[in-house]
């Protein structure tokens, strides 16, 4: 007698394409000649017996019963082929390779030579304890084929791809936590970059003034890198595993690095504190707090981001006046180890509401993929974000050393960086909420433009003047700021929010190279009275 399994694989395998009806629910009603039972679905109970199929199923095949209780496959065609492959499952075939299956000694199934595709039922993999049903979906991951026995190849074979399509609450109290949340971990991260000014300028007039400039200078040449290159490989973290544990690695980073540049005398000591533990716990908060927005919001996007991007802006504003009060009264030692706990205090709301919403994509991988620069689209955005990177370093970086070699007090310096901070706050929020209603990449194309007439038409030919580096520092602040709050929301517009992680971090791990090829602050000191 034919062993029960076996009996299973031929009736499975004798699913034809007699004519059927659809039902409700997409089922399938089985044709009224009296020589046909249902062929799918059953289910596998204790030592290999099967269950009765319930009323409610797919496909049928007309078979013949035979003495004992025993059935003999069919004669007809079937409209597919399955094969049996190691402990007992049968793999589906593919569109090509359909034709009756043809038994051999041992009960296994040998594919017959291909034949053209005629529609039939929605083919399905099952073991010996895990029997599908022919209507129903691969795991869940593919929707089912309705009305498989009309249907054509190529619209099954759309139907068999087609993904649920993903919807945004686009505002709501979660989705606006989560951007209160990525607004207070960039006003840490993103903070603590815009301030570089600030330690660059303090550092080569105190511990480090026995070193040149531009060897202080890759101090946070590197700090910039690690903090945009290290989001090659945690995008693809955060697109599989979520926001939460690279929020946390982060925030211990940032505030343990600033313990250790309070402590730090020599200039390997801020190499390690400042640029790698700076730089790792920079880059570990922002691409997640980047990447959560795009789950909540895709129409206001823009919006979105741009409000949490203005975090890193107000950090730009507060930090250097809060430094140039304390370091005279307190010393460089614990005015840092209060900026310190100042991270501490609002990187802890950062870890409470940051979060996502979508699942990760099904097949994904936490390892980076240089693969996603063969799409023609995301290669030149990623180019062009380079260039505009490149370009506004330099002043956001140097502007504070730019006022001290053109001899201006060192209290202005501090003054200039808030004021091309504060000009930075409506760069980033405005920009956003033109962007969802002029295009996203329309709106960084002007904001690049007026960069660009600020640099060339104003800082310039300004010199040492106080008024004219402080209306510089507000027009170049507006038109900087779009960079942090565009960028992403031009990104997203190209790919999934699931993979949102992989993108952006990919993007910015290319633009991080420029930053160890800028021009060094010994190019401005020598040069800013030309």
């Amino acid at each position: 007698m034919p062993s029960m399994k076996k009996l299973i694989v031929l009736a499975f395998a004798a699913t034809v394409s007699a004519q059927a009806s659809q039902i409700d629910d997409g089922q399938v009603q089985a044709p009224t000649s009296e020589s046909s039972i249902v062929a799918a679905p059953v289910t596998q109970i204790d030592d290999g017996q099967v269950q009765a199929p319930t009323s409610g199923s797919s496909i049928v095949a007309p078979v013949t019963q035979i003495d004992d209780g025993q059935v003999q496959a069919p004669t007809v065609t079937p409209s597919a082929v399955v094969s049996q492959i190691p402990d007992g499952q049968v793999q589906a075939p593919t569109a090509a390779s359909t034709g009756a299956p043809v038994p051999t000694a041992n009960g296994t199934f040998t594919q017959p030579p291909a034949v053209p595709f005629t529609g039939g039922a929605a083919l399905v993999t099952f073991s010996d304890r895990d029997l599908a049903t022919a209507s129903g979906s691969f795991h869940g991951s593919t929707p089912a084929l309705h009305n498989a026995a009309t249907a054509s190849p190529k619209y099954a074979a759309s139907l068999a791809t087609t993904q649920p399509e993903v919807t945004y609450p686009e505002g709501g109290l979660q989705a606006w936590l989560v951007v209160l949340g990525s607004f207070s971990g960039m006003l840490a991260a993103f903070g603590l970059m815009n301030i570089i000014g600030t330690f660059q300028a303090y550092l080569i007039t105190h511990q480090l003034a026995d070193t040149s400039p531009s060897t202080v200078g890759w101090i946070f040449s590197l700090y910039v890198f690690l903090a945009f290159g290290c989001g090659l490989q945690i995008g693809p973290i955060f697109d599989r595993k979520g926001p939460r544990w690279l929020v946390f690695a982060g925030s211990v980073c940032l505030v343990v690095g600033m313990v250790g540049v309070s402590e730090s005398t020599e200039y390997w000591h801020f190499l390690l504190t400042f640029s790698i533990l700076g730089g790792v716990g920079t880059s570990l908060i922002f691409t997640p707090a980047v990447g959560a927005i795009a789950h909540f919001f895709s129409r206001r996007r823009g919006a979105a981001t741009g409000i949490a991007a203005t975090g890193g802006s107000f950090g730009g504003i507060i930090f250097p006046l809060a430094l140039q009060s304390l370091f005279p009264r307190l010393g460089f030692a614990w005015s840092v180890r209060l900026l310190g706990l100042v991270f501490f205090i609002i990187l802890a709301i950062a870890n409470l509401l940051i979060r996502t919403r979508l699942p990760p994509k099904v097949g994904g991988t936490v390892r980076p993929d240089f693969r996603v620069l063969r799409d023609v689209t995301f290669s030149l955005t990623t180019a062009g974000v380079f260039f505009i990177e490149w370009g506004l370093f330099v002043p956001l970086s140097y502007i504070s050393s730019y006022a001290l070699a053109n001899g201006l007090s060192m209290a202005f310096s501090y003054q200039l960086l808030a004021v091309l901070n504060a000009g930075s706050v409506f760069g980033r929020a405005i920009p956003g909420y033109v962007a969802d209603r002029l295009g996203r990449f329309n709106t960084m194309i002007g904001a690049v433009a007026l960069c660009l007439i600020s640099v060339l038409g104003i800082w310039l030919n300004v010199g040492g003047s106080i008024a004219g580096l402080c209306v510089f520092g507000v027009l170049f602040g507006f038109a900087s700021g779009s960079n942090i709050s565009l960028t992403p929301v031009c990104v997203g517009q190209l790919c999934e929010p699931e993979v949102f992680g992989r993108w952006y971090g990919t993007c910015y791990t290319i633009v991080s190279i420029g930053y160890v090829v800028q021009p060094s602050p010994s190019y401005f000191h020598n040069h800013a009275k030309a």
